[in-house]
């Protein structure tokens, strides 16, 4: 019978990880009857590895001072963060029937002041990095080793206030700040790429004096590969992971939806959609 690695055993895990976070983004959004589920789908796996293998996290203390920060940017993106939270065991898993629903501590777009673990307010894109900056600056002058996670979509680096971060973390040498670019092509409009060519992304963070990477984010083993870098890069300088993922991945009838920006998905095809999703569960 052929070994099993720690490695392999460790892609299983978050395999595992990432399915449920699918599985709770599709249950939020069956309640709602909408969502930015696309986006949920897609990021799943970054997030996984995010909460999963790469940060530090008390669950029951979602505060402690001690805790790596994951900031998100995209305020639209919530529905995938909340899924992430109660798969952490930060937010319990009976709140999922709340989403977007009045007084629920799961409003349809992040904010902090309603939600354990949710570090920033979300909303008009490009705020989040430039926050990130002056977090990282703040945990540094108090002697902290904790790292500034920072997802934001590829969206934001049409914004002029992206670059200004991204000058003042190499500026600032934030080597406790680790971007994550969310690339998936897809505006509200149609692909990114037709909206602003922001492309090469990878040599143009480099020529900012960023550690770069670029990776399939939907992709275990490499995005693994490409946080052990970043958190151990031993330069005196800011990384960004821009990770390339597939709006809806895992639920192949959604996948081919030509807008899934903010998927249409009629009121028969959420069952369908946990059905696909069961039937491919990690073991």
């Amino acid at each position: 019978m052929p070994q099993i690695t720690a490695d392999a055993r460790s892609n299983m895990s978050l395999a595992r990880r990432a399915w449920g976070i699918r599985r709770k983004a599709l249950q939020m959004g069956e309640v709602q009857g909408q969502g930015y589920v696309g986006q949920a789908l897609g990021v799943a796996d970054v997030l996984a590895v995010s909460y999963f293998h790469a940060m530090r996290f008390q669950p029951e203390d979602p505060e402690w001072d001690g805790r790596d920060r994951f900031l998100l940017s995209i305020g639209h993106y919530a529905i995938a963060l909340y899924a992430a939270l109660i798969e952490a065991g930060i937010l319990p898993e009976n709140e999922i029937n709340t989403y977007g629903m009045d007084d629920s501590r799961m409003p349809m777009s992040g904010m902090a002041s309603y939600t354990p673990g949710m570090e920033i307010t979300g909303g008009s894109l490009g705020h989040g990095l430039g926050i990130a900056v002056g977090m990282a600056l703040g945990l540094r002058a108090k002697g902290g080793d904790q790292f500034v996670y920072n997802l934001m979509s590829d969206g934001e680096l049409g914004e002029g206030s992206t670059w200004e971060a991204v000058m003042s973390a190499t500026q600032h040498q934030l080597s406790n700040l680790i971007c994550i670019v969310d690339f998936n092509n897809q505006q509200a409009d149609g692909p990114s790429r037709d909206a602003l060519a922001v492309g090469p992304e990878a040599p143009k963070w480099r020529a900012f004096g960023w550690h770069a990477q670029e990776v399939d984010g939907n992709d275990l083993t490499a995005l693994t590969a490409a946080f052990d870098a970043a958190r151990c890069d031993q330069g005196a300088r800011p990384r960004v992971i821009i990770c390339n993922t597939k709006m809806c991945k895992g639920i192949p009838f959604l996948e081919r939806r030509e807008m899934t920006h903010f998927v249409r998905v009629d009121p028969d095809e959420w069952a369908r959609a946990l059905t696909i999703l069961d039937e491919e569960m990690p073991l």
